[in-house]
């Protein structure tokens, strides 16, 4: 696909109304609910384990940075780079695992994210409330969200990919989610037989492994990727004037590995590396690098901030000045 069709956002000329009146999805306020009553269990006495914060660790950077960020996020909202194909797809089912909801739900939200940043049409601007851009809104019934209309305007050039429209369709995705959670449990149940033989024993182990590698998991990944749209539009500095609040918030980039330096990536949207000072950190970016070296990442855009929003002592060259492990 071409940098123009990724990019490049169709207007709407629909005014929305209030989305604070028109209701909650069930299936959605079932789902949150319940994930987070189960995860809360996990800090009782009989499932709380110091290792377990190692798993959410891990299966943070397997679901939430290659899954997330780098497949739904850099890859297919914004075309940041290109990986052969079993990569894309890998990434996008990684992705599908973090319970996010669709490929194309979650792009086409975040594109229209980036058309009406912060204005009454975001979707999930905090400037309502910090609860609404942190989660409010995902449960509330958006009638943008569900239009075919609107997907054909947002997400044209992913319409056109079989494998999305089918995790899309009939909601494949939950399905394909329930697979990787019967996966999980099947591994938890193996790698506690390996570890013990006393019955007890073997039942807390596996239900320790699976509450700390899937539920608690899946729960840490939801609000770290919904800090972005919250705390990273209400706190941190900004290095570019761009015309919405996105902030560079180092602490969500830090729990994200990257996805926090969010002003960056409002002023230059396309470009993958998403810190752009040496100490601005962003581990799914470095994680590209280490691809492309290899051969298995290509098309990585740079970072090329818009003439309008460089500050003033900046030279007029194609890049703004960045880490020697950033795009170039």
């Amino acid at each position: 696909m071409s940098a123009s069709q990724v990019t490049t956002i169709p207007g709407s000329s629909e005014s929305t109304a209030s989305l604070a009146s028109q209701g909650y999805v069930r299936g959605y306020v079932v789902v949150i609910l319940t994930m987070h009553l189960l995860a809360l269990t996990a800090l009782t006495p009989y499932l709380f384990v110091w290792w377990g914060l190692v798993l959410v660790w891990v299966g943070n950077f397997v679901f939430g940075s290659l899954g997330i960020n780098l497949g739904y996020h850099r890859m297919l909202t914004h075309g940041a780079v290109r990986f052969p194909r079993p990569l894309e797809r890998l990434w996008v089912l990684l992705g599908v695992c973090s319970l996010e909801g669709s490929p194309l739900w979650w792009v086409c939200t975040h594109r229209m994210h980036h058309q009406h940043s912060d204005d009454e049409e975001d979707p999930h601007s905090p400037n309502r409330s910090f609860f609404w851009g942190h989660m409010g809104w995902i449960y509330t019934h958006d009638p943008r969200r569900h239009s075919l209309d609107i997907y054909a305007r947002y997400v044209p050039d992913l319409l056109s990919d079989r494998f999305l429209r089918w995790l899309h369709r009939g909601n494949h995705w939950v399905i394909v989610w329930l697979v990787h959670v019967l996966i999980l449990a099947g591994l938890s149940i193996i790698v506690a037989a390996v570890l013990t033989s006393e019955p007890s024993a073997f039942t807390q182990l596996s239900l320790q492994l699976f509450m700390w590698g899937v539920v608690v998991r899946t729960v840490y990944v939801w609000h770290i990727t919904w800090l972005v749209n919250s705390a990273a539009h209400r706190w941190g500095y900004r290095s570019y004037p761009t015309n919405d609040q996105s902030r560079n918030n180092w602490f969500v980039a830090l729990l994200t590995n990257g996805e926090g330096w969010h002003n960056n990536h409002h002023a230059t949207p396309r470009a993958c590396a998403q810190g752009h000072k040496w100490w601005e950190i962003d581990v799914t970016f470095s994680f590209v690098r280490l691809l492309e070296l290899l051969g298995l990442a290509w098309d990585v855009a740079p970072v090329r901030i818009p003439n309008h929003l460089r500050p003033a002592s900046a030279t007029m060259t194609t890049s703004t000045n960045l880490p020697s492990n950033n795009c170039d």
